[in-house]
């Protein structure tokens, strides 16, 4: 059997969006991860879903794997001709015992490769708004570890004295534990006591902590406030500037916890935008879509797309669902011919882009009403033919509108919206124990099996506010007894988080929306 290969890879402080892009590609191809405890959960979802996972990480002085098991780990599984992927948080050249593992693996004759992420000082001063270097204030950087060997080795002592008379910052990692020695030792050494301290907890976390002090009283405000490890101490005169740089806490959904309700293959997006905002998603699907319709009048109408005068699409799942049953049968593109096609706003018109089509109408609002307006607006619709591919269950508007305008429509029905058959334990848990800020509903399906769901876990639908897309899901949720705080502008998740921001702003009055629902 050939030899396998080890990539020893940062996955950075936290936040899975500082991930390298070469870090994402090496576990894109990994065959199995060993990972730290430090590693964001999302950051996993990259490997392929066959890849061993293997979590072998530490906890300050309580460590479940040595390591020379956690190097032998990874020398055993490629020797068996595995890909493995080390996954460590931060850089796994500061601190975090890169030296040892890589020297084990040469030594093994094991072939690897060192991918560096973004170091825990570098994203802790970052996010909370301080410069590590600044040239009116530190024109240099120590890293120091305040974490002191137990395993009787002969490593050196840290010079504190030399520290204390670098003009610098000094970046403490795994230091709270120490952390009034450290700052003694500094204080002695000649550190003046006034000296700027930031202790940031968590570093690019949603729940990132940041507590503030000088060399004097940190050690203190520590313990009285229970500041817990992981955390990154910042000692210099830079501290000083987070009272204008701290951008991170500003977020308005910063450290809330949002349920997203979304079906699987579209909860990744708005997982994104709600950590892009500072916020904590947590996934709960509440619709799983799946094909439906008899197979040979689906594969009749859609080898016929051509002969329709329209193809009207009214959501991304509309395209979704007819590109993939047009590849199943060998069609692509050209299968439309000269018929024109409406999309109902600019995120499914971006989708048939994709797909090869350019849609000729696309209105202004994305209502039904506003899509029936713009095609009469650009076309006599009497005696025209127009095919509609949607949900098995979805508004009659569309339809209606136009056979009153004496067109002859076809609906097609593509998919359907079913509840899962399993829910994430971990959002689950959360939901039951209340732990979440904004419950997020895209449509009246999702609303319908919400109330559902808290029915039959005994949850009070009433402990969580909700956030819906548009009047339809409003009515659909009210009628299910859910309390709703938010209403989107526009149908988009991005409108609906634009909305959760106002309401966190502290303006709880609901706003109105402009759009349409689909499943």
């Amino acid at each position: 059997m050939e030899t396998g290969f080890v990539y020893l890879v940062g996955s950075g402080p936290g936040d899975p969006g500082l991930l390298t892009l070469r870090a994402r590609e090496v576990l894109e191809g990994a065959t199995a991860v060993v990972y730290d405890n430090l590693v964001h959960p999302q950051i996993l979802d990259w490997a392929p879903a066959s890849a061993e996972r293997v979590r072998m990480g530490k906890v300050g002085h309580l460590h479940g794997f040595s390591q020379d098991e956690i190097t032998q780990a990874l020398i055993d599984r490629a020797k068996q001709g595995s890909v493995v992927v080390r996954l460590k948080g931060g850089d796994p050249s500061v601190f975090g015992r890169l030296g040892e593992e890589a020297v084990a693996l040469a030594r093994a004759g094991i072939p690897f490769e060192i991918v560096p992420g973004v170091t825990a000082a570098s994203g802790a001063a970052a996010y909370a708004g301080i410069p590590l270097t600044h040239r009116d204030y530190a024109p240099s950087v120590t890293l120091v570890t305040g974490h002191r060997r137990t395993d009787g080795g002969d490593g050196p002592e840290i010079d504190w004295k030399a520290l204390a008379r670098a003009s610098g910052t000094l970046a403490i990692y795994m230091g709270v534990k120490h952390l009034g020695e450290a700052a003694a030792q500094l204080m002695a050494a000649g550190r003046a006591p006034d000296t700027p301290v930031a202790l940031v907890r968590r570093a690019t976390w949603p729940d990132q902590e940041v507590l503030t002090g000088t060399l004097g009283d940190i050690a203190e405000r520590a313990r009285k406030q229970n500041f817990r490890p992981p955390a990154v101490a910042i000692v210099g005169e830079v501290v000083e500037l987070r009272k204008e740089l701290a951008w991170f806490e500003r977020k308005t959904l910063r450290g809330k916890k949002i349920l997203i309700t979304r079906a699987l293959h579209q909860a990744a997006q708005a997982n994104r935008s709600v950590q892009s905002r500072g916020g904590i998603p947590v996934a709960l699907p509440l619709i799983e879509l799946q094909p439906c319709g008899h197979k040979s009048g689906v594969e009749s109408a859609l080898r016929r797309v051509f002969a329709f005068d329209w193809v009207v699409f009214s959501s991304v799942n509309a395209v979704r669902f007819t590109f993939e049953k047009m590849d199943e049968m060998g069609l692509d593109a050209r299968t439309f011919g000269a018929a024109r096609v409406c999309a109902v706003g600019p995120k499914t018109a971006a989708e048939l882009a994709a797909r090869g089509i350019r849609a000729d109408v696309v209105p202004d609002e994305y209502v039904a009403e506003a899509l029936v307006g713009a095609l009469t607006a650009v076309a006599e619709l009497r005696g025209t033919s127009v095919l509609i591919p949607r949900a098995k269950v979805a508004r009659e508007v569309v339809p209606r509108a136009l056979e009153n305008r004496g067109a002859r429509v076809e609906v097609l029905p593509l998919y359907e919206n079913v509840r899962p058959a399993a829910y994430p334990e971990e959002a689950l848990h959360a939901l039951v124990a209340g732990k979440l800020d904004l419950v997020t509903l895209a449509s009246s399906s999702a609303a319908k099996n919400y109330a559902t769901l808290c029915a039959e876990r005994g949850i009070d639908p009433q402990a969580v506010p909700c956030a819906v897309i548009g009047p339809a899901t409003r009515t659909t949720a009210e009628g299910h007894g859910l309390p709703v705080a938010v209403e989107a502008l526009e149908y988009t998740m991005e409108g609906l988080l634009d909305a959760a921001e106002t309401y966190f702003k502290g303006d709880q009055a609901k706003a109105f929306s402009r759009q349409d629902e689909q499943d």
